[in-house]
């Protein structure tokens, strides 16, 4: 079987291209950016949301599955607009080529930011009702329901939306690079603003649901929830950060109550309710289908530093 993944040379999307391939899947590879693909034949050039509408069912020649990776986040100079022409209106392309052209499954990746923004405090699973807050987070909801219509206009239901948590790992981005950045310096951090507790997840384990939910048997859901096992403090992440780095944890016991005034005073409410949400990723329902989350992520996120810091 082939499988076309688009977005395979970024950061999730090459685990799932060597993640398929090491469990015998032919693979596509499809990409935005020239510069990375090869010169082999099952490497081809994702076209945009403005290319002729032949462009998208030649994709899926021959393919039998589509792994839809590429996407737009992180990108603090795009628009809403931007956001909807990447996440939502190629998506709504590509599926619909896909439930005409295939015969398999469509999995598409999302985001929790699909469901809720950063200031959310509670758990998130697939019958938490869907409040989008920000640009990204729209338009990945907007492309999670212009899939499932594609398949749906086609009388199928062999599609589904994975929701991920913020993923780790070398080459990330946005408030986890961030974190990383703080915990290399010698600043010590009050431990009243690292009180929320996060579910995340790395690329290989992302890698390990999309494999999941193209080989389990019977039908799929319309969405996913992926996560660690374990979610950790803010304060555990930096200090396995720290502890990467070789540095001293270095956490000053300040309360909450004090970081929150200042931060209301400063205007920086939604920062603070960002930094100090709770908001824990339940995979009860991928774990009753026969998935393991990951369960070593304190010791992933060490890992993680250690090489950063030795590749410096």
């Amino acid at each position: 079987m082939k499988v076309l993944v688009t977005g395979a040379t970024g950061f999730i999307g090459r685990k799932v291209v060597g993640r398929l391939q090491g469990a015998g899947f032919e693979v596509r590879v499809a990409s935005r950016r020239l510069e990375r693909l090869s010169a082999a034949d099952h490497d081809v050039l994702l076209p945009g949301v403005d290319a002729p509408d032949e462009a998208f069912p030649a994709l899926m020649r021959d393919v039998t599955h589509v792994v839809h990776c590429a996407a737009l986040n992180n990108d603090r100079n795009a628009s809403e607009a931007d956001y909807r022409a990447a996440n939502a209106a190629l998506t709504g392309r590509l599926a619909k080529a896909a439930a005409i052209g295939t015969g398999g499954r469509f999995i598409y990746l999302s985001s929790i930011r699909a469901v809720a923004g950063p200031g959310f405090s509670g758990t998130i699973n697939e019958a938490t009702p869907p409040a989008p807050q920000c640009a990204y987070g729209r338009s990945k909801r907007e492309g999670e329901v212009g899939t499932l219509e594609a398949y749906a206009s086609t009388g199928r239901a062999d599609a589904t939306a994975l929701r991920l948590p913020p993923v780790y790992g070398e080459g990330m981005k946005g408030n986890l690079a961030s974190l990383m950045r703080l915990a290399d310096s010698a600043l010590p951090l009050p431990t009243g603003a690292l009180v929320g507790v996060r579910s995340l997840i790395a690329p290989e384990t992302a890698a390990d649901v999309v494999l999941h939910l193209l080989s389990r048997p019977g039908p799929l859901r319309p969405a996913y929830v992926a996560g660690n096992a374990t979610p950790l403090a803010m304060s555990e992440i930096i200090t396995a950060f720290r502890q990467g780095f070789g540095r001293p944890r270095r956490l000053l016991p300040v309360p909450a109550i004090s970081l929150r005034l200042a931060a209301t005073l400063l205007g920086k409410q939604a920062a603070w309710q960002a930094l100090s949400a709770t908001q824990i990723c339940d995979p009860s329902l991928l774990a009753s289908e026969g998935w393991a989350p990951e369960a070593d992520t304190f010791d992933r996120l060490r890992e993680l530093a250690r090489q950063a810091g030795q590749a410096r």
